[in-house]
């Protein structure tokens, strides 16, 4: 190899690693890289929630770099393991999903994926297709491949086995059955977040099993939610919904901690450490997180939705011009339970979330701020609606 594929490959290499939190073994993805032919990226998703948030826009951002380099992209539905329920950061047993539920998931992924990626180049599969196929020999061959004491390493299980929390049986099976797809697919390389770190070793183990080449480990950092705290995820009511309106999101961004934007500038723009460093000495932190939420709509949603968006931020809350609120029909209920109403312009998804915010002041109606749970409104044309720092509604 010349000296300038040996430089090339090198920053090829340096670009892939950038903004991740674990390349394993770096030897062996050098060692692919060198060949110079497309490789095979696995990256599964379980079909748990209808769309899709900006923390899963983290691996797919690292996705659309691997597949601008020219490698072929696997999004792996698990239509399968999804029945299971993946054990990962869960104190308790996840209730299965059955096949309606899963098939409902699965409407808004494609469009939602192809927002990030090229869709025309990437290869959609079910893991279905080969587990449904497994006979009990088959299974009985796979699990002979791994030791009991080999799964239950995993930091979840461990806890709950010293706590005393039950484990089923079918959660050890989890992480075994997701590893085959690495050998169903022959992959080179799975990508995901670093809290699917064990299952992902375990796929490049079974693969060695099976007498395959190993796949090369590469985990994304997990995305910090609207809270800052844990990470984003729908269940805690902390995320963006890629599926949203671009306003809802833009107003969502401009809502996060001054210290967190940096996390989001790295992890979804892919902003190099010196550009940021430069950015802190030079700005105002309120101007680089309009500049982060215009960059985020725009890359997630469209230049003319953040335009749009931005537009109407500015106009709700520095000029506090609330014509440009979302525009919510008046319910036909009326007077109408304070949650309802919540539920029915669209800014809560459950009663126990509408609770949460009302207790902690977030909800105002006109500018009157909203603190009992079992409040009823006489819901009126004009009449606007705030919930939280920065998402405003207004019946008509």
């Amino acid at each position: 190899m010349s000296e300038n594929k040996e430089v090339g490959q090198s920053d090829v290499l340096q670009k892939i690693m950038h903004a991740t939190s674990h390349v394993i073994p770096i030897a062996d993805l050098e060692k692919k890289l060198a060949r110079n032919k497309p490789l095979i990226i696995k990256f599964g998703v379980d079909p748990t929630a209808p769309d899709l948030h900006l923390g899963h826009a983290v691996a797919l951002s690292k996705l659309k770099q691997l597949q601008d380099l020219g490698h072929q992209i696997i999004f792996l539905i698990g239509d399968f393991t999804a029945r299971i329920g993946d054990p990962s950061g869960k104190s308790k047993t996840r209730p299965s999903l059955s096949k309606e539920q899963i098939r409902e998931n699965l409407q808004t992924y494609i469009d939602q994926v192809g927002r990030i990626l090229d869709s025309e180049k990437i290869t959609i599969a079910f893991n279905s297709a080969w587990l449904e196929k497994l006979s009990m020999d088959d299974m009985i061959c796979l699990c002979s491949k791994l030791t009991v004491a080999r799964v239950i390493e995993r930091d979840d299980f461990q806890k709950r086995l010293s706590s005393g929390t039950p484990i089923a049986l079918h959660e050890l099976l989890y992480p075994v059955i997701q590893a085959y797809d690495s050998v169903a697919l022959n992959a080179d390389i799975e990508l995901g977040g670093e809290d699917q770190l064990f299952n992902l070793l375990l796929g490049r183990f079974l693969q060695e099993q099976y007498g395959k080449e190993p796949q090369v480990i590469i985990t994304v950092p997990l995305l910090e939610g609207l809270d800052g705290k844990q990470k984003m995820s729908k269940s805690l009511d902390n995320y963006v919904s890629l599926a949203e309106e671009p306003g809802q999101a833009f107003g969502k961004i401009m809502s996060i901690a001054d210290e967190l934007m940096w996390r989001y500038y790295t992890l979804l723009l892919g902003v190099p450490a010196e550009e940021l460093a430069h950015m802190k000495a030079t700005e105002h932190p309120k101007e680089l997180k309009k500049k982060l939420a215009f960059a985020i709509v725009e890359r997630f949603w469209s230049p003319v939705e953040a335009d749009s968006a931005q537009k109407q931020f500015e106009a709700l809350f520095e000029k506090r011009d609330y014509s440009q609120a979302q525009k919510v029909a008046l319910p036909e209920q009326s007077p109408i339970w304070i949650v309802d109403l919540l539920k029915h312009i669209g800014a809560v998804g459950s009663s126990s979330e509408a609770k949460r915010l009302i207790e902690s002041g977030a909800v105002h109606i006109d500018d009157a701020v909203i603190t009992d749970f079992k409040a009823q409104i006489t819901p009126a044309a004009g009449m606007s609606i705030k919930v939280g720092k920065h998402r405003i509604y207004q019946l008509i």
